[in-house]
C-alpha cells in the first residue's frame, strides 16, 4: 500500500479559475517526490490539500489508507498530529521556546511521558547537528540552523508522510545543499513518504521522481 494516494484531484480558485484537474499521485514509504511548476500553478495549494488543510473540488486523498474527505476537522487534526510532518519555508520556530522545546512540540499530545519526549527531541537535534544547542533560543540561530530545527521537528514523531514547501528557499546555496541532503536522508532512512514543492532544479534533483504540476495533472520529468 502506498503511504499517500491521490486520484482524480481537481481544484478551482477565484472566479472558477482551474488550478488543476485529473491529478493522480502515489508515493510509497522511503520515496521522495519533488513537485515543480510555474508560479501560481497551485503547488502550495496542492500541498495543503494533501495535508487536509484545504479541500479539493473533486477527487480523493488517502494517507495510509485513510480518506481525508470524510474526516471532520478534529479527525484531520489528529491525523496531521500523528502521521504527518511539515517543513515550511518560513520555519515557524517559536522564539520564546528553546530548540529542544520547539522540536518536542509535535510529541506533546502523542507522547505523554515528558522525559521520553525530551530525549527524543534531543536525538533529533543530534541528528541535524545541533545536539549541543538544545537549550538555546531561536533568536541565536542562523537561517540554516533554523531550517535544521524545522526538519528535526517535522521528523520527531516519526511521521508516515512529510510535506515540505520550498524547504531551502531562504538559504544560501551551501547551506541549502546541506539541509537538503539531511532532509532527503531522513525521509529515506525513516521510511517516510516525502512530497516536496520547489522552484529550484537543484533542489528537485535530489528527489527520486520529479513531477511538473500542470492544469491537467502531474507530468513526469525526464
Amino acid at each position: 500500500m502506498r503511504t499517500i494516494e491521490v486520484t482524480g484531484l481537481a481544484k478551482t480558485v477565484g472566479n472558477a479559475r482551474a488550478l488543476f484537474s485529473g491529478l493522480d499521485l502515489a508515493v510509497g514509504a522511503g520515496e521522495l517526490v519533488a513537485l515543480v511548476g510555474e508560479s501560481g500553478v497551485g503547488k502550495s495549494t496542492l500541498l495543503n490539500i494533501l495535508a487536509g488543510l484545504d479541500d479539493a473540488d473533486a477527487g480523493e486523498v488517502r494517507v495510509e489508507g485513510v480518506a481525508l474527505g470524510p474526516l471532520d476537522e478534529a479527525g484531520r487534526t489528529r491525523l496531521r498530529r500523528e502521521r504527518i510532518g511539515f517543513v515550511f519555508q518560513a520555519f515557524h520556530i517559536l522564539p520564546y521556546l528553546t530548540l529542544r522545546q520547539n522540536v518536542a512540540l509535535p510529541l506533546a499530545l502523542v507522547v505523554p511521558d515528558a522525559r521520553a519526549a525530551r530525549l527524543r527531541a534531543g536525538e533529533m537535534l543530534d541528528a541535524v547537528g545541533l545536539g549541543d544547542r538544545g537549550e538555546d533560543y531561536a533568536r541565536d540561530l542562523s537561517g540554516g540552523e533554523l531550517q535544521r530545527v524545522a526538519i528535526a521537528r517535522a521528523l520527531v514523531h516519526r511521521p508516515a508522510l512529510i510535506l515540505a514547501d520550498e524547504p531551502t528557499g531562504n538559504l544560501d546555496p551551501e547551506t541549502a545543499d546541506r539541509v537538503l541532503s539531511l532532509f532527503a536522508e531522513a525521509v529515506r532512512a525513516g521510511g517516510a513518504a516525502g512530497v516536496m514543492v520547489t522552484h529550484s532544479a537543484a533542489t528537485a534533483a535530489v528527489a527520486d521522481r520529479v513531477l511538473t504540476l500542470t492544469r491537467t495533472g502531474l507530468v513526469a520529468n525526464g
